[in-house]
């Protein structure tokens, strides 16, 4: 009895050892990053500096978001642990409408806004009474806006800025009907509509070339650069800031300016 006794305790012994060994690799996994974005061009970028990251032991996991209104929420909501998505003035309106203090951390590329038709081939030849699309959030709105007032469409109040409105409208002498819509939609609304300001990444993702297809284009250095999103808590992150160091490497622009030829310019 006392000899089956010694038995079991060095079962259990060996048993607690092994066990141990397994809860120390289990807990040293390497490090993940969950980063929301929409397809084109963001996840193709992410996808150019993801094996750079898992030579540092990050798990990059790249979630795409079909409508980027979403990605917001979900990164105040916990979802998600960054987003790569956004301008400036956008993350501040949100921020501004929803008690949000979600924080950018680097600038990675302009994506200038143009301006598409398949009923006309140059902004002079736009005819009296044409519907033009524009993307119904308030600063995208109000930037496409800017966008026909630079190609001679319009002209808006002095000062209206990122914010205008159709209200801030002041001179329209081809009396154009401003419709807008989700930013999304608008390549598909090409179909029915005249005219349409649309976002360089939906333009890319409906393979519409911006310096070649459109008919009109935002300045190269428009001050509206697509940002890293945090939450305030994460700015500091180690995980976090190699994933902006990364985002911000030769490799990187080499890739923007090498597959986007002037759709989406570096910001760094």
């Amino acid at each position: 009895m006392k000899r089956l006794l010694v038995i079991l305790c060095c079962l259990l012994l060996v048993g607690g050892l092994i066990a141990g060994c397994g809860n120390q690799n289990a807990e040293e996994p390497g490090t993940k990053l969950v980063v929301g974005c929409t397809a084109k061009p963001h996840a193709e970028i992410l996808e150019v500096v993801k094996p750079m990251l898992a030579e540092q032991g990050i798990d990059l996991e790249i979630k795409v978001f079909t409508d980027y209104v979403l990605l917001n929420p979900a990164l105040k909501d916990k979802q998600i642990d960054a987003n790569f998505f956004q301008h400036i003035p956008y993350l501040e309106d949100y921020n501004s409408k929803n008690n949000a203090d979600l924080v950018w951390i680097v600038k990675v590329h302009n994506e200038p806004m143009g301006v598409y038709s398949k009923k006309f081939d140059s902004v002079d030849k736009v005819a009296k009474g044409s519907t033009v699309g524009i993307p119904n959030d308030a600063t995208n709105g109000g930037r496409a806006l800017m966008v026909l007032e630079a190609a001679g469409l319009l002209k808006l109040k002095e000062g209206a800025g990122i914010t205008a409105t159709e209200r801030d409208i002041v001179a329209n002498p081809l009396e154009l009907e401003i419709k807008m819509m989700d930013a999304a939609m608008l390549p598909r609304a090409l179909e029915d509509l005249d005219v349409c300001v649309i976002n360089s990444n939906y333009a890319l993702e409906a393979n519409l070339n911006p310096v070649e297809d459109s008919i009109a284009m935002e300045p190269k250095d428009s001050p509206f650069a697509n940002v890293l999103v945090v939450r305030p808590e994460d700015k500091d992150n180690e995980a976090i800031q190699k994933l902006a160091a990364a985002l911000q490497t030769e490799e990187v622009k080499k890739f923007l300016e090498e597959t986007y030829q002037g759709s989406c310019v570096p910001a760094f």
